[in-house]
């Protein structure tokens, strides 16, 4: 009896959590399909109050008010329509062409930094020396930095290069990201030696145990990787802000940052749109993820 009333309770306490999680998601899909008489009296009171508003030395608008008022959160429309899908897909081809900048800076780095990942892990892992380790305790204290930090060195080096306003200044910096380093090398240190000494009685070169060994008994952790950058760069505001201040090349991130009181309703269609590739990906990898983290401990070196 007592153990069914520990379940019961864990469970109530979990979905709790759950739809405490999920509930901004579901609001913000639900909220795509009202009209925008429904989305300014619902939040009208946030963004109406635009004489309130004062611009700094800096020209950006900042909201000098508190609004006192309650905000009316609903989860089903009064009326669905699909207006603002209209808007987004159809009549401004701006925010789909945001939407195509997120892609073409996200993929690259994706790719690039995983490869990358996974040559200098196996590096790290293959051939241990006193330098490896100070590179390697090197590439740990920049993980350990907030992208802040960096940011004004990546600056000048793709000022200096001339790589302003273009996408190599978001791209490259992305592509050599230490946080992808860490976590697989962490992994193919756990691979044991015993699989490595097999390949290597049987022939194999370093090459093809890199590919044939160490990369197949990766795919758990480089799934894992690959969601967690995707993830990350998906959602960056401050590199295309400063890095790029030629709008025409922000990503939908940004537009989603710098939301004005006249397109409310169409922030709400463009965030649904923009969760659906991380939602996708999740999904198609969510056993690789869960195999990446749990063979963390899992295999002993």
């Amino acid at each position: 009896m007592k153990q069914a009333i520990r379940k019961i309770t864990i469970t109530i306490i979990a979905a709790v959590f759950a739809i405490s999680f999920l509930l901004p998601t579901i609001l913000t899909f639900t909220n795509s399909f009202m009209s925008e008489q429904e989305i300014s009296s619902n939040y009208g009171v946030i963004f109406g109050k635009e004489d309130s508003n004062s611009d700094d030395s800096s020209g950006v608008q900042r909201s000098s008010s508190y609004h006192s008022e309650l905000v009316n959160l609903k989860l089903i429309p009064d009326m669905v329509v699909g207006t603002q899908y209209e808007t987004v897909l159809f009549k401004s081809p701006d925010y789909l062409m945001k939407f195509w900048n997120s892609v073409f800076l996200v993929i690259p780095i994706l790719i690039g930094q995983v490869l990358v990942a996974l040559g200098a892990a196996y590096s790290f892992m293959r051939f241990r020396g006193r330098i490896k380790e100070i590179i390697f305790f090197v590439y740990i204290i920049l993980m350990l930095m907030p992208y802040q930090v960096t940011l004004v060195p990546n600056y000048l080096v793709a000022d200096t290069l001339g790589l302003l306003n273009t996408r190599w200044s978001i791209i490259l910096p992305g592509v050599f990201s230490t946080f992808s380093v860490y976590l697989l090398t962490k992994y193919m240190r756990r691979i044991p030696t015993s699989i490595i000494e097999a390949a290597q009685l049987d022939g194999a070169n370093e090459w093809q145990i890199f590919t044939k060994v160490a990369i197949p008994l990766c795919k758990g952790p480089i799934m894992s990787v690959a969601i967690l950058v995707f993830i990350d760069f998906w959602n960056m505001v401050e590199q295309p802000i400063i890095m790029m201040s030629n709008n025409f090349y922000h990503p939908l991130s940004v537009f989603l940052s710098q939301i004005n009181g006249g397109e409310i309703g169409v922030a709400f269609s463009v965030a649904t749109i923009y969760m659906i590739p991380p939602i996708l990906l999740f999904l198609y990898g969510e056993e690789y993820l869960v195999d990446g983290i749990t063979s963390m401990s899992g295999v002993k070196g």
